[in-house]
C-alpha cells in the first residue's frame, strides 16, 4: 500500500522503562582530598572535550534517534548507555566544583586556553554497524584518557570515581561488539 502525504506514520519503539547500562558495581562517594585546578581542568576534557562524556552523550542520543524506527532494540539497548553517559557526566561536573573547578562546557587545555564543546566532536555514520563502531572506538578513547588522567592526578577520591566510570565504559564496549555481531 502506497502512502500519501495524509498518512499519519507512528514510531512504534517503545522507550518507556529504559535504565542506565552500568555494572552492577556502587559509585564511590563523590569527593576529593583538597581543592586543585589543575585536576579540575583535566576533568573539564573527560566533561566536554572531543573525547568527553558530553560527545558521547550527543551522539549516543543521536544514534539512538536514527536508529529507533528500523533497529528499535538496538536503540533501547544505545538509549540505555547515553543514560549512563548522562551519569558519568554529573559525577564529573561535581568533582570539577568540588575541586574549584567551572563547569561551563569549555575543556581547559594546559596552554591556558579553553575550548567550547561543539557537536564537530561528533562521529556520526549512515548505517547502524557504523555507528556502533564509531561508538566502541569513542568508548575506547574514554578509557585511554580516563587512565592518562588517573596517572596525573594525585587523589585517591577522583581516581576512584574515575575507575569506577571506565567499569561502566568497558562493559559499554563488550554490549556492543555483541550487538555488532548481530547485525
Amino acid at each position: 500500500m502506497e502512502k500519501n502525504s495524509r498518512t499519519k506514520t507512528v514510531n512504534d519503539c517503545n522507550m518507556s522503562g529504559i535504565r542506565p547500562v552500568l555494572t552492577p558495581l556502587p559509585y564511590p562517594p563523590v569527593q576529593v582530598k583538597c581543592r586543585n585546578q589543575d585536576y579540575a581542568d583535566l576533568l573539564s576534557e573527560d566533561y566536554c572535550g572531543a573525547v568527553s562524556e558530553l560527545t558521547a552523550i550527543t551522539q549516543y542520543i543521536n544514534n539512538e534517534n536514527r536508529l529507533s524506527c528500523e533497529h528499535c532494540a538496538l536503540a533501547r539497548i544505545i538509549l540505555g548507555i547515553a543514560m549512563a553517559e548522562m551519569m558519568h557526566l554529573q559525577k564529573l561536573g561535581e568533582l570539577i566544583c568540588l575541586l574549584g573547578g567551572n563547569v561551563d562546557y569549555a575543556a581547559r587545555q594546559p596552554d591556558g586556553k579553553e575550548r567550547l564543546w561543539t557537536p564537530g566532536y561528533l562521529d556520526i555514520p549512515e548505517h547502524a554497524e557504523k555507528m556502533l563502531r564509531a561508538d566502541i572506538e569513542s568508548e575506547r578513547a574514554a578509557i585511554s584518557q580516563y587512565k592518562k588522567h588517573i596517572s596525573m592526578i594525585d587523589d585517591y577520591y577522583v581516581n576512584a570515581t574515575l575507575a569506577r566510570i571506565i567499569e561502566d565504559e568497558e562493559y559499554h564496549i563488550m554490549l556492543l561488539q555483541d550487538l555488532l555481531k548481530g547485525l
